[in-house]
Order: structure tokens, then sequence, then C-alpha cells
């Protein structure tokens, strides 16, 4: 597969198969986006990985868990202003149009968000934890390691899902994997085959015009 076909056929898959995916697999793929680039090569991320009988163990936990009155970090800054208002709203709006849920139905909303707690039904995944001593640069890094991942992964036949959701539960999920007190929860990440018979996994999300967002000077 080109780098091209791989950034144009990934995008965040909502709805997994239960079809197994091996550990070495898995391993495979992380150890290879750990080439991504890092400022200072500080490789700042830190990655525990649930598959097989961890996936269900990890579900025992958090319903036994005591909620979390805050996420670990800011997910979007307060007073979002246009364009980037719009942008979300709009991938939203399209997202559960696919599911066939209305805006004032806020159950079936609520019900779908939690979903992101079940990794989507995906059979493995890993989280993505950072030291708390790192900074906005290092917190980059993990985003460019993620994407290698994800684009290894598409060329590995396999769908992904980045989840911010996780910072919600961040202390439950640094509790069931047992992170040292000096690593922070950036993400969770879905790893499984795409069902494709889900229509929210028909979602494609906008782009902006280049002419937006880009000058060449």
């Amino acid at each position: 597969m080109k780098v091209t076909d791989a950034v144009y056929a990934r995008k965040s898959i909502r709805s997994f198969l239960d079809t197994p995916v091996s550990d070495e697999t898995i391993k495979e793929l992380l150890e290879k986006a750990a080439r991504a680039p890092s400022g200072g090569n500080l490789q700042p991320w830190r990655v525990f990985v649930i598959n097989g009988s961890s996936m269900p163990r990890l579900q025992q936990h958090l319903a036994a868990a005591e909620g979390q009155r805050a996420p670990a970090y800011q997910i979007y800054p307060e007073n979002l202003t246009s364009p980037y208002r719009d942008s979300r709203f709009k991938v939203g709006e399209d997202m559960y149009a696919l599911l066939g849920i209305p805006r004032e139905d806020k159950a079936a909303r609520f019900a779908h968000l939690a979903r992101n707690y079940e990794f989507f039904g995906a059979p493995a995944a890993f989280f993505c934890f950072v030291d708390k001593q790192m900074g906005p640069p290092q917190w980059s890094d993990l985003g460019m390691f993620l994407q290698t991942f994800m684009l290894l992964a598409q060329e590995a036949g396999l769908g992904t899902c980045p989840q911010e959701a996780w910072a919600m539960r961040s202390e439950a999920v640094s509790a069931f994997v047992e992170a040292g007190e000096e690593l922070m929860l950036f993400c969770g990440m879905a790893v499984g085959y795409v069902n494709t018979d889900a229509p929210v996994n028909t979602l494609v999300s906008d782009r902006e015009p280049l002419e937006v967002w880009a000058k060449f000077v």
C-alpha cells in the first residue's frame, strides 16, 4: 500500500468485528511506529496493550470503578471559536445522522458516546501515556507516533480509532494497567477489523480547502 492510499483510507472506526488480533501483530506495528520522530529522540510514548483476556477484565474493572469528576486534561479549549467549533459540530451531526439518532434523543447519543469505553467493540486496543514532566512539544510527538501506528495498521488491513474520551476514565485505567504515578493517560487506541456493514463506518469527515489554512509566502 502506498502512503497516500493509507492516508486517504484511514478514518476513525466506530464499529469493529470480534475477529481476534494477535499480540504479535500489535507488537510488530508498535515497533515500526516507534520509528516516528520525536524531539531530542525522547520517544515519550508509554504504551499498555489490552488484548485477549485483559479486555473483559478491563470492562469489569471499569464497571466497578468510581466515576471521575473531570478529565485528566482539557480535551477541547474552553469557548472554542469558529471555524473550529463549526467543524466539531458538523462531524458530530454527520455521525449521528448515519446512526439514525436525532439531536433531541439525548439518551441514545450518550449511549453511543459510552461505547468509547468499550473500544466500539474492538477486540484489541492500547493506552498511550506520557510522563507528566513532558510539555506540549512531547505531546506533539505522541501525535506523530499515533498517526504512524494508524497508517501502519491500515496497511496491515486493520481499522483504528484514537480516543481522547479515555481522559474521562484516566484514574480507573491507570489503576488497571498499574501505570506509575509519573505517567498521564493521553488516549486510547481501538484496534481491530472493520465492520463494513456498519453505516457509521462510512463517515468521511470534511477537510478545509488548502487556501483556508495555508499561505505560500
